[in-house]
Parts: C-alpha cells; structure tokens; sequence
C-alpha cells in the first residue's frame, strides 16, 4: 500500500509540475493555432499544392507546411491523410504529410524545445524535414505504377476559392508571433526590465509547503511546484471553468463566459511570463521582456480577430476548444501516468540498453516508439524522463521520431487507406530513417562534447 501511494504521489506531482511549468506560453497558443488553422484556412489551398501533378518542388515543400500547422497524433492524421490522398494528393506528398505533422508540428517543436532544449527542437525540425521529403520520394518511386496521375478537370474558379484572405491570415501570424515569444529564449525576451519587493506575507512558507508536496530533484527529473506555478494551476482552473461555459455553445454564439476566458487566457499568458522570488520578507516580481512580447502579440490577435466575420471568429474558437477537449486530457492522463512509471523504472535499465549511441540502442528506442502508443505531446515528457534516466542523446531522438508517426492503431487505419503493403513499407521505413536520425545526432553530440 505504501508503494501505491508513493507511485500515485509521484504521478500527481509530476502532473501538478508539468501544469505549473509548461503548459502554457507554448501549449496554449498552439491550441488557437490549430484551431485557425482548421478553421479558417481553405481546405482546397491545401489539395490544390499537393497534386499528382504538381512538381516536387512544390507540393513536398507544400505538404510539411500543411503539416507544421497541425498538431496531432499519429491516429488523428490518418484521416485528414486519408482525405487528401483520396481527393488527388499524390501518394508522395500525402506520405510526407502523414510523417511530418504528428512529429514537426509547431506545438511539437515548441514544446520540445521547452522541455528538452532548442538542440533537440531543431535536430528534429530538420531531420522530420528531410526524412519525411525522403520517404515520401521513396514510397512514390516504389508505388510509382500504383500512383498512376488521375486527370481532372481543374475548376477555373478553384484558385479563388483557395485563397486565404487578410484577415485570417494577420491572426495566424499574430498566433505564431504569441508562440514564438512565448518559447524562445533569447536575450531580449529573457532580459529584466522592472523588478519590485511585495510585501506578501508567508510566500517563502507557502513555497517550503509546495516543495514538500511535490519535492524538487533535477537528479530524477521531479522539478517541483513554484509559488507562481501554484497561483497559474489556480488560474488554468478556471480558464477551463469559463471556457467550458463560454466556448462549447459558441458556435450559437458568444456570452459573457465567452469574454471571461478569453480574458483569463490573456492574463494567464501574461503572468506565466513574470518570474516570482519569494523571500523572508515578501515575494520579488520581476517583469521581463517576455511580458511585453506576449503583450504586443496578444494585443496583434485581438486585433486581427475583431476583423474576421462572426462566422469565422466562432468556427476559429470551436475549433480550438474541440481540440483542447480531444487532445488535454490524453495529455493530463499521460503526464500523470510518466510520473508514476518514473518512481519504477530503474536508471540502470534505461543506461543498459540505450547508455551509448549504437544501433541496437537506437533500434531498441525506436522498437519502444512504434509499439507504445502516447497522444500527441506526451512522447516529449516521457523523452525528458528517459533522459533524465540516462538514455542518450541519440536513441532519444530515435525515439522522438518514430513515437508520434506510428502506433498499432494508426498502422491498421493507414492500412485501409492505402493498402497493407504499401503501409509495411512505409512502417519499415519510418523504422530506419528513425535509427538512422538517431544515429546522426547522437554522432553530432559526441562530437561536441
């Protein structure tokens, strides 16, 4: 019974340090992204890009665009794969679709790179690029004769149709400008511009409280909770209070709950930027150049969502709520089930077999990717737990890769789109260009170390 309890502590500490911590300045963004992105950009702009017919150049290009602004899973993408293939993507770049939206989409780079650094987020821009350009060539040359081009007639009017027009495309940048100065860590976001003592009474004990709750040790991966990240629990609570009241009816139309978590999510935003010190005399509040980022890109959106239609601003905040509903509580459930397998995996187990950089460790992590399923984003927490306890750089990466592309679930519904051969090759390649990714950046890190 006492290990029970101290397994289920450490899930729930675990879960309580991931909300406190991560959530937000990249997560929360990156939810109204895909929301626009379903919503308001044309579902012909991005067939039209990726046809039989369309040169390489542009439609493999075209098809990891389409996928950086979807974040999903690999069962989720199976559909909106399915689609475009069967309404004329070539099978080239529909593959490459299909591989590079689930692992380099910009809510999993963004949150890569917050949990386990900027080097782990671009290695795996890159080789997602390059690797998903690569398979899709290779599934196209090998299925050449199956991929037959289909002539069609191409509707005069179509290219209008396709246009995404100012509006929706000023939030989405506005959007990306919220992310971005929401994740990167360069000098002018993280610079001190105001610093100020509160004199706010029993913040130092409060904080001894919440580490002997939920401890801090960088050694095992348990980060602890914050004064600061206590305060942003709190406050993501009732985002989703008011969200559920203001957003689930929204396509009816907006209410004052509607207006309130909007709010909460602008302020909510705002505070996880400041830094909060608690001291023997009160609680230090540091305004850095974060704040004033999040603000002018907060303030960009607002903008731009005044000037879609009402049509499209209720269909953009349904569709973002529908995917925070789909997606964070997998999320939740799966953060809170890595920290609870944290306290019972062994470091020893993970040094011995994925320690060094081999072929067999990488084969062992991507083994481990393509048989386990996680939702989409819990692969990167249970990455930081696996590095935490000593896998290595390189077969870390192996596994980021094949984790979102492939489950036993996404491999029997690819299955039914294109077929089971076509889908063993595209398995068993998605399997050696993981290996071969993390062979590569483990060799680039032992380099530079």
């Amino acid at each position: 019974m006492d290990q029970l309890l101290r397994v289920l502590q450490a899930g729930a500490g675990n879960l309580a340090a991931y909300l406190a911590g991560h959530v937000l300045l990249c997560l929360l963004p990156a939810f109204f992204i895909a929301g626009a992105r379903t919503a308001l950009i044309p579902r012909s702009s991005v067939t039209r890009w990726l046809g039989r017919n369309a040169p390489a150049r542009v439609s493999y290009p075209a098809a990891a665009l389409a996928g950086s602004l979807i974040a999903v899973c690999s069962c989720t993408i199976v559909p909106l794969f399915a689609g475009i293939h069967r309404k004329g993507a070539g099978l080239g770049p529909a593959i490459c679709f299909l591989f590079f939206a689930p692992a380099g989409n910009v809510m999993a780079l963004a949150y890569t790179g917050s949990i386990l650094g900027p080097g782990f987020a671009v290695a795996r821009l890159i080789l997602c690029l390059c690797f998903g350009v690569g398979i899709g060539l290779l599934m196209a040359t090998i299925f050449r004769h199956d991929d037959a081009p289909v002539s069609a007639a191409v509707n005069p009017l179509a290219s209008d149709e396709a246009r995404m027009d100012a509006a929706s495309l000023g939030l989405l940048l506005a959007l990306l400008a919220l992310l971005v100065a929401g994740t990167l860590r360069l000098w002018p976001l993280t610079a001190t511009l105001f610093a100020a003592d509160l004199p706010v009474p029993g913040a130092l004990a409060w904080q001894t409280t919440l580490l002997a709750w939920v401890p801090f040790d960088a050694a095992s991966g348990e980060e602890g909770v914050s004064v600061q990240g206590s305060v942003l629990i709190a406050l993501m609570v009732l985002l989703a209070i008011s969200a559920w009241r203001g957003l689930e009816g929204i396509i009816e139309g907006a209410n004052i709950w509607t207006r309130v978590a909007l709010v909460l999510a602008c302020l909510t935003l705002l505070f996880a930027t400041l830094r909060l010190e608690p001291h023997a005399a009160g609680l230090r509040v540091i305004l850095t150049g974060r704040t004033v980022a999040i603000a002018l890109a907060a303030w960009a959106v607002w903008r731009s969502g005044r000037c879609l239609s009402p049509e499209q601003s209720r269909s953009w905040l349904w569709e973002a709520w529908r995917f925070m509903k789909q997606i964070f509580p997998l999320l939740v459930a799966g953060v809170f089930v890595v920290g609870m397998a944290r306290t019972l995996i062994r470091p020893e187990w993970i040094e011995a077999m994925s320690g060094s950089n081999t072929l067999a460790a990488n084969a062992i992590a991507v083994g481990f990717g393509v048989f386990m399923y996680f939702p989409t984003l819990v692969e990167v927490p249970v990455a930081r737990m696996f590095l935490d306890l000593g896998m290595h750089p390189g077969p870390l990466l192996a596994y980021l890769m094949a984790d979102p592309e492939l489950s036993l679930q996404s491999m029997l519904m690819v299955a039914a789109v294109i077929g089971r051969r076509k889908t063993a090759a595209y398995v068993g390649l998605v399997a050696v260009f993981s290996v071969c990714a993390g062979l590569l950046y483990g060799a680039w890190i032992d380099m530079a170390l």
